[in-house]
């Protein structure tokens, strides 16, 4: 578990019963900017089935 990005989860609500393409959209932004929390195991196998890589953690 790293630092929370408040701001970015106050713009960037995961919609109200996301799709499993917006559900990866969203982690993978989410990942991108703030890295509070992995990515579950099995969306990250969803990614890797879909050719997604894993995103880098933001520079700190």
């Amino acid at each position: 578990m790293g630092r929370i990005n408040a701001e970015w989860h106050r713009r960037n609500r995961m919609p109200a019963n996301p799709t499993l393409d917006q559900r990866i959209a969203w982690h993978v932004a989410h990942a991108k900017a703030c890295r509070c929390r992995e990515i579950s195991v099995k969306l990250l196998e969803e990614m890797k089935r879909r050719g997604i890589e894993r995103p880098a953690a933001p520079e700190r």
